[in-house]
């Protein structure tokens, strides 16, 4: 019984780690601002705009769990980097357009017009997920130079 507690520890304490990393704390933010656009589309009258919450959320729980765990170091199959900037892309795009969508639709529908507004927080945030992604993308690269040879 004194194993389980100690890896409930370990796992509160990967937690609590991760969440002071730059990474973890955007995409513990992204989670964060997706459930309050999920509860914001949910008192609007048209609740089919949490689509994109939802997945997203899921999504950014997914990748939180993968990276505090360090999953991400074990199975080398999948370029992680990669797959994260494509979930960021595509939030950012789907996050902005359904909340510019919400926005011109919602003419008294103070849900979707909160939904909206944090909508388009979340995309900005989405965003800037992409580009610190697409920073270290670069950074990496630039550490991995090709051999070149030089008897061509």
């Amino acid at each position: 019984m004194a194993d389980a507690s100690s890896s409930d520890t370990s796992c509160l304490e990967k937690l609590k780690a991760y969440v002071r990393t730059q990474k973890g704390l955007i995409l513990a933010a992204e989670i964060v601002i997706s459930f309050i656009v999920i509860i914001c589309y949910a008192a609007s009258l048209y609740g089919g705009y949490s689509t994109v919450a939802i997945c997203e959320m899921v999504f950014a729980i997914i990748f939180f769990c993968i990276f505090m765990m360090e999953l991400d170091k074990q199975f080398l199959l999948v370029n992680w980097l990669w797959t994260d900037l494509f979930r960021a892309v595509i939030g950012a795009v789907l996050y902005i357009i359904t909340s510019l969508v919400c926005l011109v639709r919602a003419s008294g529908d103070g849900g979707l017009i909160a939904g909206g507004v944090f909508g388009l927080v979340a995309g900005l945030l989405f965003a800037y997920d992409t580009y610190t992604l697409a920073l270290q993308i670069k950074s990496t690269r630039q550490h991995t130079a090709a051999a070149t040879d030089d008897r061509v």
